[in-house]
């Protein structure tokens, strides 16, 4: 036998190390929302846990308990109790969690228990660390922040990923925050995107408050919106501006959405479904603004979009898209960009190029110790 680790409740710890957790949930839970170092290996599947649920409301707790015993046994119940106890050997500082460190973790922690493993749970189970999630998240957006705003291409994200306290929510978010904004990989839930916000912000700091340093965003990044007190302290902060060349922004745009998309497409499908999905993701970026772009010149960019798509299979070269991309940013994103700042005139401390702006900031937010 182990030595015994007690049970936790120690929510900030768990989340602040992102400590391994076996997540007992059914899998549409754990869909709904996880913790970062959790790991979904359930004790009934979905289809068993609705019966198990129909079960109780029909015929009560002990007829629920026995159903699901006879759900999971025999060759079942073995092919679950080898993950776990595989897990667990992976990861000896780990915890279980289910729904509320009830029935299902203590189960699976017994069945553990008579193969030789004792291993603890997390008490009050997700529900109790997304609780304390939220609440972390609310504390910490009390803290002072610095925004950074820019035309698109500017590096604000670059920027932000460098700076010992930014928080890189279109990161979190799995989305860069425009119409182009999707990547390769699902964004996640709005449960789990808050979750790793609550992990990224306690990691900051464990006391003492220091700058963050944050993109001005709108209230939505893809399809996840921004918690709301942490929107509302980031509408009443201070604005640093990047204002970088256009030459400049182009070329970050282009490595950013065509270079490393289409790069991101052909590593993880075959060649002809690659481009496919890689032309889809442009397509849809740019039929998602065809209303403010007016219909005429909407098509006019499509027509130039496929002909550099063409080009850049045949070439390699991404040139070929400067040729939509300048007139849109110019026509379309930049105005845009102008007028939503000319809102927010008095809340711009600081305007400069890309070094300018990141020596400036490392000079106001680089004394807060990061941890």
């Amino acid at each position: 036998m182990q030595n015994i680790r007690p049970n936790t409740q120690n929510y900030e710890h768990l989340l602040r190390t992102e400590a391994p957790l076996i997540d007992v949930r059914a899998p549409v839970e754990f869909a709904q929302g996880a913790m970062p170092g959790a790991i979904n290996l359930p004790l009934m599947s979905d289809d068993e846990r609705a019966a198990v649920g129909t079960c109780y409301k029909q015929r009560g707790q002990n007829a629920a308990v026995e159903l699901g015993h006879s759900l999971v046994n025999g060759e079942v119940r073995a092919g679950r109790l080898q993950s776990w106890l595989a897990q667990a050997k992976d990861h000896p500082r780990g915890y279980l969690c289910c729904a509320r460190g009830g029935m299902r973790s203590h189960i699976v922690q017994q069945w553990l228990r008579e193969a030789g493993v004792n291993y603890p749970l997390v008490e009050g189970g997700y529900k109790a660390l997304r609780q304390f999630a939220l609440q972390a998240i609310d504390a910490r957006a009390q803290w002072p922040m610095m925004m950074v705003s820019g035309n698109t291409g500017c590096g604000k994200t670059i920027l932000i990923r460098s700076l010992p306290t930014g928080v890189d929510l279109e990161g979190l978010a799995h989305h860069r925050g425009s119409s182009f904004g999707r990547t390769i990989v699902e964004q996640p839930s709005q449960a789990s995107f808050e979750n790793n916000l609550a992990v990224t912000l306690l990691k900051l700091s464990e006391a003492d408050p220091v700058t963050l340093v944050i993109e001005d965003e709108g209230r939505m990044i893809g399809s996840r919106h921004i918690p709301e007190s942490l929107r509302e302290q980031m509408l009443r902060s201070p604005i640093v501006v990047i204002e970088d060349p256009f030459e400049l922004r182009l070329e970050r745009l282009k490595t950013e959405y065509f270079q490393q998309m289409s790069e991101a497409f052909l590593s993880v499908s075959d060649e002809e479904s690659a481009w496919q999905n890689y032309a889809g993701y442009l397509h849809h970026g740019l039929y998602a603004i065809r209303r403010r772009l007016g219909m005429e010149r909407f098509q006019q960019f499509t027509t130039v979009l496929d002909m550099a798509l063409a080009y850049q299979r045949k070439t390699g070269s991404c040139d070929g898209h400067l040729a939509w991309l300048s007139p849109l940013l110019e026509e379309y994103y930049d105005p845009m960009y102008r007028y939503q700042l000319s809102k927010k005139a008095d809340q711009i401390v600081f305007r400069g190029d890309y070094q300018q702006v990141e020596s400036w900031l490392r000079e106001r937010t680089g004394s807060g110790r990061a941890r």
